[in-house]
Protein backbone atom coordinates (compact mmCIF):
# COMPACT_ATOMS: atom_id res chain seq x y z
CA UNK A 1 0.00 0.00 0.00
CA UNK A 2 1.47 3.37 -1.10
CA UNK A 3 1.40 6.18 1.64
CA UNK A 4 2.61 8.66 -0.07
CA UNK A 5 0.85 12.31 1.70
CA UNK A 6 -1.53 13.96 -0.74
CA UNK A 7 0.34 17.36 -0.96
CA UNK A 8 -3.21 19.32 -1.72
CA UNK A 9 -4.49 18.75 1.32
CA UNK A 10 -1.36 19.42 3.03
CA UNK A 11 -1.32 22.67 2.00
CA UNK A 12 -5.17 23.44 3.16
CA UNK A 13 -4.03 23.32 6.67
CA UNK A 14 -7.09 24.19 8.90
CA UNK A 15 -5.26 24.42 12.11
CA UNK A 16 -3.71 27.64 10.36
CA UNK A 17 -5.68 30.77 10.93
CA UNK A 18 -4.04 32.21 8.12
CA UNK A 19 -5.64 29.35 5.55
CA UNK A 20 -8.67 30.58 3.99
CA UNK A 21 -10.09 29.24 0.93
CA UNK A 22 -9.40 30.49 -2.79
CA UNK A 23 -6.34 31.60 -0.68
CA UNK A 24 -2.49 30.29 -1.62
CA UNK A 25 -1.22 28.38 1.19
CA UNK A 26 1.56 29.44 3.72
CA UNK A 27 3.83 26.77 1.84
CA UNK A 28 2.08 26.50 -1.75
CA UNK A 29 5.24 26.08 -4.22
CA UNK A 30 6.08 28.55 -6.54
CA UNK A 31 7.56 27.21 -9.78
CA UNK A 32 11.45 28.13 -9.93
CA UNK A 33 11.62 29.40 -6.03
CA UNK A 34 13.91 27.36 -5.09
CA UNK A 35 15.87 29.69 -3.27
CA UNK A 36 16.06 29.00 0.67
CA UNK A 37 15.81 24.82 0.33
CA UNK A 38 13.86 22.63 -1.17
CA UNK A 39 11.58 20.23 0.62
CA UNK A 40 14.09 17.38 0.39
CA UNK A 41 16.30 19.41 2.63
CA UNK A 42 13.15 20.23 5.29
CA UNK A 43 12.37 16.89 5.58
CA UNK A 44 15.97 15.99 6.53
CA UNK A 45 15.88 18.94 9.23
CA UNK A 46 12.74 18.30 10.38
CA UNK A 47 13.78 14.11 10.82
CA UNK A 48 17.72 14.13 11.45
CA UNK A 49 18.16 14.48 15.11
CA UNK A 50 16.85 11.34 15.50
CA UNK A 51 20.26 9.94 16.15
CA UNK A 52 19.59 6.83 16.54
CA UNK A 53 17.68 6.23 13.19
CA UNK A 54 19.75 5.74 9.82
CA UNK A 55 19.38 8.61 7.39
CA UNK A 56 19.48 6.73 3.54
CA UNK A 57 18.50 9.25 0.97
CA UNK A 58 18.10 7.45 -2.32
CA UNK A 59 19.22 10.03 -5.18
CA UNK A 60 22.28 11.63 -6.38
CA UNK A 61 25.62 12.17 -4.04
CA UNK A 62 24.38 15.93 -4.72
CA UNK A 63 21.41 15.88 -2.81
CA UNK A 64 22.94 14.20 0.62
CA UNK A 65 25.85 16.11 0.02
CA UNK A 66 24.27 19.86 -0.22
CA UNK A 67 21.98 18.89 2.96
CA UNK A 68 23.93 17.29 5.43
CA UNK A 69 25.29 19.04 8.37
CA UNK A 70 24.24 22.16 7.76
CA UNK A 71 23.18 22.76 11.17
CA UNK A 72 24.48 21.57 15.00
CA UNK A 73 21.60 19.50 16.51
CA UNK A 74 23.68 17.69 19.03
CA UNK A 75 22.19 14.67 20.61
CA UNK A 76 22.74 12.60 24.29
CA UNK A 77 22.30 9.18 22.56
CA UNK A 78 25.07 7.32 24.44
CA UNK A 79 26.16 5.09 21.05
CA UNK A 80 27.09 6.00 17.86
CA UNK A 81 25.26 9.71 16.52
CA UNK A 82 24.61 8.27 12.55
CA UNK A 83 23.78 11.63 11.35
CA UNK A 84 27.66 11.73 11.38
CA UNK A 85 26.86 9.08 9.11
CA UNK A 86 26.14 10.27 5.16
CA UNK A 87 24.33 7.86 3.82
CA UNK A 88 23.35 7.43 0.05
CA UNK A 89 22.33 5.06 -3.14
CA UNK A 90 24.50 7.38 -5.08
CA UNK A 91 21.97 7.36 -8.46
CA UNK A 92 23.72 7.70 -11.39
CA UNK A 93 22.68 7.01 -15.28
CA UNK A 94 22.30 3.54 -15.16
CA UNK A 95 19.61 3.42 -12.28
CA UNK A 96 17.71 6.09 -13.84
CA UNK A 97 17.29 4.45 -17.25
CA UNK A 98 17.24 0.86 -15.34
CA UNK A 99 15.89 1.73 -12.22
CA UNK A 100 16.95 2.06 -8.75
CA UNK A 101 14.65 0.11 -6.57
CA UNK A 102 17.25 -3.01 -6.46
CA UNK A 103 20.11 -0.78 -5.72
CA UNK A 104 17.90 0.78 -2.92
CA UNK A 105 17.09 -2.56 -1.49
CA UNK A 106 21.09 -3.37 -1.40
CA UNK A 107 21.68 -0.09 0.14
CA UNK A 108 18.79 -0.80 3.05
CA UNK A 109 20.03 -4.48 4.03
CA UNK A 110 23.87 -3.27 4.30
CA UNK A 111 22.68 0.03 6.31
CA UNK A 112 20.81 -2.01 8.91
CA UNK A 113 23.39 -4.81 8.84
CA UNK A 114 26.17 -2.32 9.32
CA UNK A 115 24.64 0.08 11.67
CA UNK A 116 21.81 -1.75 13.58
CA UNK A 117 19.65 1.28 13.86
CA UNK A 118 16.59 1.41 15.79
CA UNK A 119 14.63 2.87 12.42
CA UNK A 120 15.79 3.62 8.89
CA UNK A 121 14.47 6.67 6.75
CA UNK A 122 14.35 6.28 3.50
CA UNK A 123 13.95 9.86 1.43
CA UNK A 124 12.85 10.36 -1.61
CA UNK A 125 14.74 12.81 -4.00
CA UNK A 126 13.84 14.33 -7.29
CA UNK A 127 15.12 11.89 -10.04
CA UNK A 128 14.00 8.71 -7.91
CA UNK A 129 10.96 10.29 -7.65
CA UNK A 130 10.40 10.92 -11.22
CA UNK A 131 11.58 7.75 -12.52
CA UNK A 132 8.97 6.29 -10.10
CA UNK A 133 10.99 4.16 -7.98
CA UNK A 134 8.67 2.37 -5.11
CA UNK A 135 10.45 3.37 -1.91
CA UNK A 136 6.98 2.10 0.12
CA UNK A 137 7.76 -1.16 -1.34
CA UNK A 138 11.46 -1.30 -0.44
CA UNK A 139 10.53 0.02 3.03
CA UNK A 140 7.69 -2.59 3.68
CA UNK A 141 10.16 -5.46 2.21
CA UNK A 142 12.80 -4.57 4.09
CA UNK A 143 10.74 -4.00 7.65
CA UNK A 144 9.84 -7.60 7.22
CA UNK A 145 13.05 -9.07 6.62
CA UNK A 146 15.03 -6.94 9.47
CA UNK A 147 12.27 -6.32 12.13
CA UNK A 148 12.86 -2.54 12.56
CA UNK A 149 10.87 0.06 11.29
CA UNK A 150 11.40 1.63 7.57
CA UNK A 151 9.90 4.52 7.05
CA UNK A 152 9.49 6.55 3.68
CA UNK A 153 9.76 9.89 3.33
CA UNK A 154 7.78 11.15 0.39
CA UNK A 155 9.71 14.67 -0.11
CA UNK A 156 11.48 15.22 -3.30
CA UNK A 157 12.47 18.90 -3.50
CA UNK A 158 10.72 19.53 -6.47
CA UNK A 159 6.97 19.07 -4.59
CA UNK A 160 7.67 22.41 -2.85
CA UNK A 161 9.35 24.81 0.12
CA UNK A 162 11.89 23.80 2.84
CA UNK A 163 9.01 25.00 5.12
CA UNK A 164 6.43 21.85 3.14
CA UNK A 165 8.87 19.07 3.78
CA UNK A 166 9.23 19.34 7.24
CA UNK A 167 5.63 19.22 7.16
CA UNK A 168 6.45 15.90 4.76
CA UNK A 169 8.79 14.58 7.42
CA UNK A 170 5.96 14.80 10.25
CA UNK A 171 3.53 12.86 8.09
CA UNK A 172 5.90 9.80 7.77
CA UNK A 173 6.35 9.99 11.54
CA UNK A 174 2.66 10.25 12.11
CA UNK A 175 1.98 7.36 9.64
CA UNK A 176 4.93 4.82 10.23
CA UNK A 177 6.17 5.65 13.77
CA UNK A 178 3.15 7.31 16.45
CA UNK A 179 1.28 4.67 17.84
CA UNK A 180 2.95 1.66 17.32
CA UNK A 181 4.52 1.42 20.52
CA UNK A 182 3.05 1.71 23.93
CA UNK A 183 5.57 3.36 26.98
CA UNK A 184 6.48 1.58 29.56
CA UNK A 185 4.73 4.24 32.59
CA UNK A 186 2.97 7.67 31.94
CA UNK A 187 2.73 10.31 34.10
CA UNK A 188 -0.46 13.12 34.65
CA UNK A 189 2.35 15.81 33.02
CA UNK A 190 3.48 13.90 29.88
CA UNK A 191 3.78 16.35 26.73
CA UNK A 192 5.66 15.83 23.34
CA UNK A 193 7.93 18.82 21.78
CA UNK A 194 7.15 18.86 18.24
CA UNK A 195 9.40 21.19 15.98
CA UNK A 196 12.28 21.48 18.51
CA UNK A 197 15.08 20.62 16.95
CA UNK A 198 17.73 21.24 19.52
CA UNK A 199 19.56 23.33 17.54
CA UNK A 200 23.12 24.28 19.71
CA UNK A 201 21.93 22.81 22.13
CA UNK A 202 18.71 25.14 22.69
CA UNK A 203 16.34 22.69 24.30
CA UNK A 204 19.08 21.40 26.50
CA UNK A 205 18.47 25.28 28.07
CA UNK A 206 14.93 24.74 29.17
CA UNK A 207 14.29 21.04 29.35
CA UNK A 208 16.27 20.69 33.20
CA UNK A 209 13.23 23.72 34.12
CA UNK A 210 10.43 21.05 32.72
CA UNK A 211 11.92 18.64 34.72
CA UNK A 212 12.20 21.10 38.31
CA UNK A 213 8.40 21.27 37.80
CA UNK A 214 7.95 17.27 37.21
CA UNK A 215 6.56 18.13 33.80
CA UNK A 216 8.31 14.94 31.50
CA UNK A 217 8.98 15.43 28.11
CA UNK A 218 7.66 11.36 26.48
CA UNK A 219 9.13 12.48 22.88
CA UNK A 220 10.49 14.89 20.80
CA UNK A 221 10.24 15.40 17.30
CA UNK A 222 13.05 15.68 16.89
CA UNK A 223 15.92 17.26 18.65
CA UNK A 224 17.76 14.86 20.89
CA UNK A 225 14.94 12.27 20.48
CA UNK A 226 14.95 8.37 20.30
CA UNK A 227 12.76 6.25 18.10
CA UNK A 228 11.29 4.34 20.64
CA UNK A 229 10.05 7.31 22.44
CA UNK A 230 8.46 8.85 19.50
CA UNK A 231 6.36 5.70 18.74
CA UNK A 232 4.86 5.89 22.04
CA UNK A 233 3.88 9.50 21.35
CA UNK A 234 -0.04 9.23 21.11
CA UNK A 235 0.11 8.55 24.83
CA UNK A 236 0.71 12.44 25.73
CA UNK A 237 -1.28 14.55 27.50
CA UNK A 238 -0.04 17.32 25.43
CA UNK A 239 1.97 18.55 22.38
CA UNK A 240 3.77 21.61 22.59
CA UNK A 241 4.78 23.40 19.17
CA UNK A 242 8.40 25.09 19.73
CA UNK A 243 8.28 27.86 17.40
CA UNK A 244 8.21 25.76 14.40
CA UNK A 245 4.64 25.93 13.01
CA UNK A 246 5.29 24.16 9.92
CA UNK A 247 4.45 21.04 12.00
CA UNK A 248 1.17 22.16 12.79
CA UNK A 249 -0.77 19.70 10.32
CA UNK A 250 0.95 16.95 12.83
CA UNK A 251 -0.31 17.89 16.20
CA UNK A 252 -3.58 19.28 14.76
CA UNK A 253 -4.43 15.04 13.47
CA UNK A 254 -2.85 13.74 16.82
CA UNK A 255 -5.80 15.86 18.38
CA UNK A 256 -8.19 14.30 16.06
CA UNK A 257 -6.88 10.75 16.14
CA UNK A 258 -5.77 10.56 20.09
CA UNK A 259 -7.18 13.13 21.76
CA UNK A 260 -3.74 15.03 22.50
CA UNK A 261 -4.62 19.32 22.89
CA UNK A 262 -1.76 21.47 21.54
CA UNK A 263 -0.63 24.55 22.07
CA UNK A 264 2.60 26.67 19.81
CA UNK A 265 4.96 28.56 21.56
CA UNK A 266 8.67 29.76 21.73
CA UNK A 267 11.46 29.76 24.39
CA UNK A 268 13.79 32.79 22.73
CA UNK A 269 14.16 35.66 25.45
CA UNK A 270 12.76 36.62 28.59
CA UNK A 271 8.99 37.25 28.17
CA UNK A 272 8.56 33.91 26.11
CA UNK A 273 10.40 31.88 28.05
CA UNK A 274 8.12 32.72 31.01
CA UNK A 275 5.23 32.74 28.75
CA UNK A 276 5.66 29.24 27.65
CA UNK A 277 6.19 27.40 30.75
CA UNK A 278 2.99 28.99 32.18
CA UNK A 279 1.20 27.88 29.12
CA UNK A 280 2.17 24.51 29.67
CA UNK A 281 1.41 24.55 32.71
CA UNK A 282 -2.28 26.24 32.23
CA UNK A 283 -2.94 23.94 29.30
CA UNK A 284 -1.99 20.81 32.00
CA UNK A 285 -4.92 22.36 34.00
CA UNK A 286 -3.10 21.15 37.56
CA UNK A 287 -3.35 23.84 40.07
CA UNK A 288 -0.35 22.55 41.88
CA UNK A 289 1.48 22.51 39.22
CA UNK A 290 0.56 26.13 38.11
CA UNK A 291 1.56 27.24 41.36
CA UNK A 292 4.95 25.76 40.95
CA UNK A 293 5.37 27.24 37.50
CA UNK A 294 4.85 30.64 38.96
CA UNK A 295 7.21 30.18 41.42
CA UNK A 296 10.03 29.44 39.23
CA UNK A 297 9.04 32.00 36.53
CA UNK A 298 9.46 34.72 39.32
CA UNK A 299 12.78 32.88 40.51
CA UNK A 300 14.10 32.42 37.31
CA UNK A 301 13.29 35.89 36.24
CA UNK A 302 14.20 37.77 39.52
CA UNK A 303 17.94 36.26 38.92
CA UNK A 304 18.10 36.88 35.32
CA UNK A 305 17.09 40.38 35.69
CA UNK A 306 20.19 40.93 38.55
CA UNK A 307 22.45 39.52 35.52
CA UNK A 308 21.44 41.17 32.69
CA UNK A 309 21.49 44.42 34.22
CA UNK A 310 24.70 45.79 33.07
CA UNK A 311 24.18 44.38 29.74
CA UNK A 312 20.80 46.52 29.37
CA UNK A 313 22.81 49.82 30.34
CA UNK A 314 24.96 48.94 27.59
CA UNK A 315 22.21 48.35 24.98
CA UNK A 316 20.28 51.43 25.69
CA UNK A 317 19.69 53.07 22.49
CA UNK A 318 21.13 50.52 20.18
CA UNK A 319 19.30 49.35 16.77
CA UNK A 320 19.14 46.37 15.27
CA UNK A 321 18.52 44.73 11.93
CA UNK A 322 17.44 40.97 11.41
CA UNK A 323 17.88 39.16 8.41
CA UNK A 324 17.00 35.44 9.40
CA UNK A 325 14.12 33.37 8.34
CA UNK A 326 10.84 30.78 9.62
CA UNK A 327 10.18 31.81 13.25
CA UNK A 328 13.25 33.35 13.89
CA UNK A 329 12.12 36.33 12.40
CA UNK A 330 10.13 36.89 15.49
CA UNK A 331 11.64 34.82 17.91
CA UNK A 332 15.34 36.50 17.85
CA UNK A 333 13.21 39.55 17.83
CA UNK A 334 11.83 39.11 20.75
CA UNK A 335 14.92 37.87 22.56
CA UNK A 336 17.05 41.60 21.29
CA UNK A 337 14.00 43.57 22.83
CA UNK A 338 13.92 41.99 26.30
CA UNK A 339 17.69 43.17 26.35
CA UNK A 340 16.54 46.92 25.62
CA UNK A 341 17.70 46.57 21.79
CA UNK A 342 15.06 48.09 19.26
CA UNK A 343 14.40 45.87 16.08
CA UNK A 344 14.46 48.35 12.77
CA UNK A 345 13.76 45.54 11.07
CA UNK A 346 13.40 41.80 9.93
CA UNK A 347 13.16 39.80 7.15
CA UNK A 348 10.38 37.56 6.19
CA UNK A 349 10.60 36.33 2.49
CA UNK A 350 11.41 32.76 4.41
CA UNK A 351 8.59 33.18 7.28
CA UNK A 352 4.85 31.83 7.03
CA UNK A 353 1.74 34.23 7.14
CA UNK A 354 1.71 33.46 10.73
CA UNK A 355 5.73 34.17 11.18
CA UNK A 356 4.95 37.55 9.33
CA UNK A 357 2.06 38.25 11.50
CA UNK A 358 3.69 37.43 15.32
CA UNK A 359 6.80 39.63 13.88
CA UNK A 360 4.49 42.45 12.80
CA UNK A 361 3.30 42.58 16.47
CA UNK A 362 6.67 42.32 18.17
CA UNK A 363 7.94 45.13 16.04
CA UNK A 364 5.06 47.61 16.09
CA UNK A 365 3.79 49.68 13.08
CA UNK A 366 6.86 51.50 12.71
CA UNK A 367 9.00 48.25 11.76
CA UNK A 368 10.35 47.04 8.72
CA UNK A 369 9.01 43.39 7.40
CA UNK A 370 12.12 42.78 4.64
CA UNK A 371 10.66 40.77 1.82
CA UNK A 372 14.02 41.25 -0.05
CA UNK A 373 16.27 41.79 2.64
CA UNK A 374 19.70 41.30 0.04
CA UNK A 375 18.34 44.93 -1.57
CA UNK A 376 16.75 46.21 1.29
CA UNK A 377 19.22 45.69 4.64
CA UNK A 378 22.09 48.00 3.29
CA UNK A 379 19.45 50.77 3.17
CA UNK A 380 18.19 50.49 6.07
CA UNK A 381 20.97 50.12 8.23
CA UNK A 382 21.91 53.63 7.13
CA UNK A 383 18.07 55.29 7.48
CA UNK A 384 17.33 53.39 10.94
CA UNK A 385 20.95 54.25 12.48
CA UNK A 386 21.15 50.50 13.04
CA UNK A 387 24.08 49.61 15.54
CA UNK A 388 24.39 45.85 14.65
CA UNK A 389 23.26 43.02 11.55
CA UNK A 390 22.16 39.66 13.25
CA UNK A 391 22.25 37.28 10.17
CA UNK A 392 23.51 34.24 8.30
CA UNK A 393 27.00 34.50 7.31
CA UNK A 394 26.28 35.55 3.85
CA UNK A 395 25.10 39.39 5.02
CA UNK A 396 28.77 39.30 7.62
CA UNK A 397 30.24 41.36 4.03
CA UNK A 398 27.43 44.19 4.52
CA UNK A 399 28.07 44.87 8.01
CA UNK A 400 31.61 45.26 6.88
CA UNK A 401 30.73 47.32 4.23
CA UNK A 402 28.93 49.45 6.61
CA UNK A 403 30.82 49.51 9.41
CA UNK A 404 28.54 47.88 12.29
CA UNK A 405 28.73 45.23 14.42
CA UNK A 406 27.51 41.51 13.18
CA UNK A 407 26.27 38.12 14.52
CA UNK A 408 25.62 35.02 12.61
CA UNK A 409 22.27 33.48 13.73
CA UNK A 410 21.45 31.26 11.49
CA UNK A 411 22.17 27.45 11.70
CA UNK A 412 25.43 27.42 11.80
CA UNK A 413 25.65 29.32 15.13
CA UNK A 414 27.69 27.53 17.85
CA UNK A 415 26.05 28.52 21.13
CA UNK A 416 22.27 28.57 21.66
CA UNK A 417 20.45 31.24 22.33
CA UNK A 418 17.21 29.57 23.90
CA UNK A 419 15.53 30.02 27.06
CA UNK A 420 16.80 31.97 30.23
CA UNK A 421 20.28 30.95 30.05
CA UNK A 422 20.91 31.38 26.17
CA UNK A 423 19.40 35.02 26.52
CA UNK A 424 22.68 35.49 28.76
CA UNK A 425 24.39 33.80 25.80
CA UNK A 426 23.04 36.05 23.23
CA UNK A 427 23.86 39.27 25.34
CA UNK A 428 27.27 38.42 25.95
CA UNK A 429 28.01 37.58 22.17
CA UNK A 430 26.14 41.17 21.29
CA UNK A 431 28.77 42.92 23.92
CA UNK A 432 31.42 41.35 22.21
CA UNK A 433 30.37 42.65 18.73
CA UNK A 434 29.48 46.08 20.09
CA UNK A 435 32.36 46.71 21.22
CA UNK A 436 34.81 44.75 18.85
CA UNK A 437 36.42 47.16 16.64
CA UNK A 438 37.12 44.66 13.90
CA UNK A 439 33.69 45.71 11.76
CA UNK A 440 34.62 49.52 11.75
CA UNK A 441 38.63 48.73 10.89
CA UNK A 442 38.06 45.81 8.47
CA UNK A 443 35.79 48.21 6.36
CA UNK A 444 38.31 51.38 6.34
CA UNK A 445 39.99 51.98 2.87
CA UNK A 446 43.82 52.09 2.53
CA UNK A 447 45.17 55.29 3.43
CA UNK A 448 46.46 55.44 0.03
CA UNK A 449 43.01 54.99 -1.56
CA UNK A 450 41.20 57.64 0.63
Amino acid sequence: MATKPHIRELLAESACEHNQPKKTACNAPIPGATTGGCAFEGAQIALFPFADAAHLVHGPITCLGASWETRATPTSWPARDLTQVGLTTDTCLNDVVFGGEEKLAVAIDQTITRYHPQALFVYATCVTALIGDDIDKACREAAARHGIPCVPVHAPGFVGSKNLGSRLGGEAILTHLIGTLEPEVTTPFDINLIGEYNVTGDMWQYSPLLEELGIRILSTLSGDGRIAAIRTAHRAKLNVIVCAKSLVSITRKMQDKYGIPWISLSFYGQRDTSAGLLAIADALGDPALIERTQALVAREEAKLGEQLAPYRELFAGKKAVLNTGGNKTWSIAAALQDLGIEVVATAVRKATEDDRAKAREYLGEHGVLMMDPGAEQAKLIDEKGAHILLAGGRSLYTAIKKGIAFIDVNQEKKISYGAYAGLLNLAEDLRHALESPVFSLAGRRAPWNR
